[in-house]
């Protein structure tokens, strides 16, 4: 059975659940989407009940802190894991080909050498351009630069098992350039800062993102058959999924997910 494990669901600045981040599964194999803004990675993945010993292949989306920075942990512990011949196979680790000089930069100046020696021996960085597909456990996946405003960030897509198309859009607004991907998916992941009734409290648009009421429109627009929100802020934490799940569910029709910390999903 297929499950999207949400380790994290909150913006960049969240401090009340963990920066957005996931790993898909098929219960043989899982992979990892992004590491959070720090150690609060090891924390999610033990409490998701995911050993980083069996972790073998993680994307990394972007340079900003709250999706890049867990990845030196990971590093860390991984190497360590190495080190004690804990650790079988290598680790790849995928990111947009300007990516790969800033995270082993930042590794090597923060990890001990004992940690970070195994970089381009057996934590091997593998270099994305728009458009690759590369062979991720027993996924074909798709990958694709996003057109960020920002900073440079892929997405992608890929079948499951089960035939179904799932596509991550990373954590900025769909762009018509990303259709092909995204349109008629069976699951799309997107983003959405916070309620279209809040814009001007948490001004999503000056932030390059989208309100609930955006990506449900763009959903039902693209006839998507289950969307995921998340990326969200978290001053309502406690009704967030309540209050979000009512505005979208004026403007989608399909099947919406608004996830708490540690929920999983069955694709």
């Amino acid at each position: 059975m297929e499950k999207l494990i949400v380790l994290g669901t909150g913006n960049a600045v969240a401090t009340k659940c963990f920066n957005t981040c996931f790993a898909i599964t098929d219960e043989t194999e899982t992979w990892l989407v992004d590491t959070g803004g720090g150690n609060g990675i090891l924390s999610a993945l033990e409490k998701a009940e995911i050993d980083y010993k069996k972790l073998h292949h993680i994307f990394i989306t972007h340079e900003h802190t709250d999706h890049l920075l867990g990845i030196v942990w990971l590093i860390r512990m991984i190497g360590t894991a190495m080190n004690k011949n804990e650790y079988e196979g290598n680790c790849y680790i995928y990111c947009h080909s300007d990516l790969v000089e800033a995270i082993q930069t930042i590794a090597r100046l923060t990890v001990q050498k004992k940690f970070h020696q195994y970089m381009n021996d057996r934590i091997l960085f593998v270099p994305l351009e728009d458009g690759d597909k590369k062979q991720i456990a027993s996924y074909e996946v798709t990958f694709f630069d996003i057109q960020s405003t920002k900073a440079k960030q892929y997405g992608f897509t890929t079948t499951l098992h089960n035939g179904k198309k799932l596509t991550c859009m990373g954590d900025e607004p769909y762009r018509e350039a990303c259709k092909a991907y995204a349109e008629n998916a069976d699951w799309l992941l997107h983003e959405a800062f916070c309620l279209y009734r809040d814009k001007d409290i948490f001004k999503p648009y000056e932030k390059h993102h989208s309100t609930v009421k955006d990506a449900c429109e763009l959903a039902e627009q693209l006839q998507i058959k289950n969307l995921v929100l998340w990326h969200t802020e978290d001053k309502h934490l406690l009704e967030r999924k309540e209050s979000y799940m009512a505005e979208g569910g004026v403007y989608y029709h399909g099947n919406l997910y608004v996830p708490d910390d540690l929920e999983v999903i069955v694709l």
